[in-house]
């Protein structure tokens, strides 16, 4: 019994230590700092609006705000901060490898590939999840500043704010499963990043005009369908704004459905990355 335990604590303890290398790469490599800044800009575009309303002595409607949240949180966090978020986390995770020529190091130690694969999307995803989850959070803040504390403690805790908040800490923690797995395979399976990127993205913003199918294999069929405020009502699909056919979801899943199709995408396309890994070799001379 205790050899039979033996291959799963050997495992684990290389999975920590792998996290513990991996963290500090994904949160302090100063070739990521951009993605904080990323990050960032929806909480200062929020923060500038209220205080422009403050300033002011205005108040905005809170439906309107919830609305407004709702698209900039679907057109530019979602297919655009988070996106290329996970471009610069992810792909990195082992193309940057190869290219410091320091892969090597990995595969001389005595541990499965699978493992590593596990161990460096974890580190991947913990960084993601911090860093665009807070950034969701401090929007959310930012926005609703310009209110007073009874309107915001109305809206949070006797309508629909705490629940709308959850949903989309919780759609944005799915974006870095999705987005991660899917720019970690890229990462592994080619030497030019850009290639993958720009299919990724056009692949995604092509989404809601591809065949019913087909849009099941994308992240962002997924987690529109998890959105707690559909785009369409937040701007307008009935005053012909052209931005809102990019994010029309016709045949939206259930949120079982969604959170379910999400995860098992991501893990095929985990287990395809691990299976590459395993039969990679180091040829630094060709990078």
């Amino acid at each position: 019994m205790i050899l039979g335990r033996m291959p799963w604590a050997l495992w684990r303890a290389q999975l920590v230590a792998i996290l513990r290398l991996e963290m500090k790469k994904s949160f302090l490599a100063r070739r990521g700092l951009w993605i904080y800044f990323l990050a960032a800009a929806p909480v200062l575009l929020f923060a500038f609006h209220s205080f422009v309303e403050l300033k002011h002595g205005r108040h905005g409607r809170l439906g309107e705000d919830t609305h407004i949240f709702a698209a900039v949180f679907q057109f530019f966090f979602l297919r655009l901060a988070i996106f290329f978020g996970c471009v610069g986390i992810f792909i990195n995770l082992f193309r940057g490898e190869v290219v410091e020529k320091s892969l090597h190091y990995y595969f001389l130690a005595p541990l499965r590939r699978e493992v590593l694969v596990a161990g460096k999307f974890f580190s991947g995803l913990i960084a993601a999840t911090v860093i665009f989850g807070a950034s969701t959070v401090l929007q959310f803040v930012a926005l609703y500043w310009e209110f007073n504390s009874n309107t915001i403690q109305e809206y949070l805790f006797h309508g629909q704010g705490i629940e709308h908040l959850a949903a989309y800490l919780g759609v944005t923690l799915l974006a870095c499963v999705g987005y991660g797995s899917v720019f970690l395979a890229a990462g592994v399976l080619f030497r030019n990043p850009l290639i993958p990127t720009v299919f990724v993205l056009v692949w995604e913003m092509a989404n809601g005009f591809l065949p019913g199918l087909l849009q099941k294999v994308s992240v962002i069929f997924y987690l529109k369908s998890l959105c707690p405020v559909t785009v369409p009502e937040a701007i307008g699909l009935d005053r012909g704004n052209p931005l809102a056919l990019i994010a029309v979801n016709p045949a939206p899943a259930s949120p079982a459905t969604a959170i379910l199709g999400l995860l098992i995408l991501s893990a095929v396309v985990l287990a395809f990355s691990s299976l590459r890994v395993r039969r990679m070799q180091i040829d630094y001379g060709t990078d």
